[in-house]
């Protein structure tokens, strides 16, 4: 299979302290004079206000501002449909949801975008896809490549940890994604890229040295997730940042009362998928003792009921997604997972 080599990745990359206050210089500087700014509902006021400075200073326009509430396809549309004219950029500030929806709102509109993630707790702001609800039910649709990915590594570091450790949840997944892809391969003959599968397996150990939640932590964290959404990118497809494991996780989104935030569930289904995986398992465990991750557990544990009746379902999630799930029934495996393993006994009810 040869695959088209033109690929859109990010041109303007800016990933360091203070970039929030020079959003506008950044916007000047690459001639977009006008733009419509879409910010995360409740973002800080003391952020959003550094970001409307630094547009004031540089004299550059914000034609529209819009609070998004929720990553919802009609709005994202509506919002399309009532772009004013002369726009030159989206620029989305925030969280998860604002940035899907101006990441499709630019795909819709074939205007640039640029991502500017206020915590990084996940790898999707910098995607080729966005994770929108389509009549009450997510979906993930084609979107924008931003243009420029500019992460403040201060405002970063003050998100809650419980944003860092979603952030090292989902990056761990890549080293299940990457051997359930490889596995596709050798039993479906899946296309496999293997750059992308090598940019985005080695994404996971840059972090693995750091001994804390520092800038130097945040810079890295945020460059590895930026990684993961261009590896993406570069074969076309989700494989290099998801396999079993999210399986797993949108699974105990259907299943869960109280579903965590996607890259804790991630982190958790990378460490069991690792251990049915027969690979990984310490490289991941080793992370999160790093990072701390498992201390996301200490308040709220898992409940074991909800996980169970999400593996059964996980292998239904994708048609035609070869993973470990389609190697053999291993539901008695997992019990037993969750009732052994020292790690797991302690986070899950």
């Amino acid at each position: 299979m040869i695959r088209s080599t033109q690929i859109s990745i990010p041109t303007f990359v800016r990933i360091k302290p203070g970039t929030l206050d020079r959003l506008g210089e950044y916007a000047s500087r690459i001639n977009f004079d006008s733009c419509i700014l879409l910010t995360s509902e409740g973002l800080r006021a003391e952020t959003l206000n550094r970001v409307r400075h630094s547009f004031e200073l540089s004299k550059v326009k914000i034609v529209k501002e819009i609070a998004i509430e929720n990553s919802s396809a009609e709005q994202a549309l509506q919002i399309f449909k009532d772009l004013p004219n002369g726009i030159k950029a989206i620029f989305g500030v925030g969280g998860g949801k604002a940035l899907d929806v101006a990441k499709y709102v630019s795909f819709l509109s074939r205007l640039p975008y640029i991502a500017a993630p206020t915590a990084l707790s996940n790898d999707g702001f910098c995607s080729p896809q966005s994770s929108l609800e389509v009549d009450g039910k997510r979906r993930s649709l084609p979107a924008t490549m931003p243009y420029g990915v500019i992460i403040d590594t201060e405002v970063c570091l003050q998100a809650p940890n419980y944003l860092w450790w979603s952030g090292i949840g989902d990056l761990s997944s890549k080293i299940t994604a990457v051997y359930d892809w490889k596995l596709a391969y050798h039993k479906q003959g899946t296309f496999v890229d293997d750059f992308a599968a090598l940019l985005s397996d080695a994404t996971v150990f840059q972090l693995m040295s750091r001994k804390e939640k520092d800038l130097e932590s945040i810079q890295l964290l945020g460059t590895a997730l930026m990684l993961n959404g261009i590896a993406m990118e570069i074969c076309g497809s989700s494989r290099p940042a998801s396999g079993s494991e999210h399986l797993l996780s949108h699974a105990l989104d259907i299943v869960s009362k109280k579903p965590r935030l996607h890259g804790i569930q991630v982190g958790v289904a990378a460490y069991i998928m690792s251990i049915l995986q027969q690979q990984g398992t310490e490289h991941i465990n080793k992370l999160f003792q790093k990072t701390g991750f498992w201390q996301a557990f200490d308040e709220e544990k898992l409940l074991k009921s909800e996980w169970i009746s999400a593996f059964e379902l996980a292998p239904t999630i994708k048609d035609d997604f070869y993973t470990i799930l389609s190697e053999k029934d291993f539901r008695q495996e997992f019990k037993e997972l969750l009732d052994t393993d020292p790690k797991l006994k302690n986070i899950f009810l």
